[in-house]
């Protein structure tokens, strides 16, 4: 069984995709409540989940966060990444770990991935003070970040 698309249930409903994406996020303008109800039925229906990768690069925005540690061994980390974990878990974000190992060309990988990723935020903690190359890079990355 492939999964649904907007597009397959704008077509099951008569509707746009245009249409079907306001109802799934929820915008209040621009549908009626009798074909609203009967988008959200087929949606039931059939067990439509929205695409989150879809809405990433739609909206380049996520509900994840980015967390770049050093060392993942070291008994620090663990309790760290638990904490930022519980923290953005319990405001509706998930949380991706990224080990550096204490290697700046990983560093360098990690926050360039996260940038593609259109995460929401990133908390980085370096082993190295930023080096000029670093803090350029930390520099041209608009995505809100706390540095450990």
């Amino acid at each position: 069984m492939s999964k649904l698309t907007i597009k397959d249930i704008a077509r099951i409903a008569g509707v746009s995709a245009a249409t079907v994406s306001r109802v799934v996020n929820n915008t209040p303008e621009g549908v009626g409540q009798e074909t609203r109800d009967k988008i959200k039925r087929i949606i039931a229906e059939h067990g439509y989940q929205p695409n989150a990768v879809a809405r990433s690069l739609a909206t380049k925005k996520s509900s994840t966060i980015g967390l770049i540690i050093p060392d993942i061994t070291n008994p620090f980390y663990p309790t760290l990444a638990k904490g930022v974990e519980e923290v953005a878990t319990s405001r509706g974000y998930s949380v991706i770990l990224c080990n550096s190992d204490n290697n700046d060309e990983k560093e360098r990988k990690h926050l360039e991935y996260l940038k593609e990723q259109y995460v929401a935020g990133i908390v980085y903690n370096s082993f190295y003070q930023l080096g000029d190359e670093m803090q350029s890079i930390v520099n041209h990355i608009k995505t809100p970040m706390v540095y450990i």
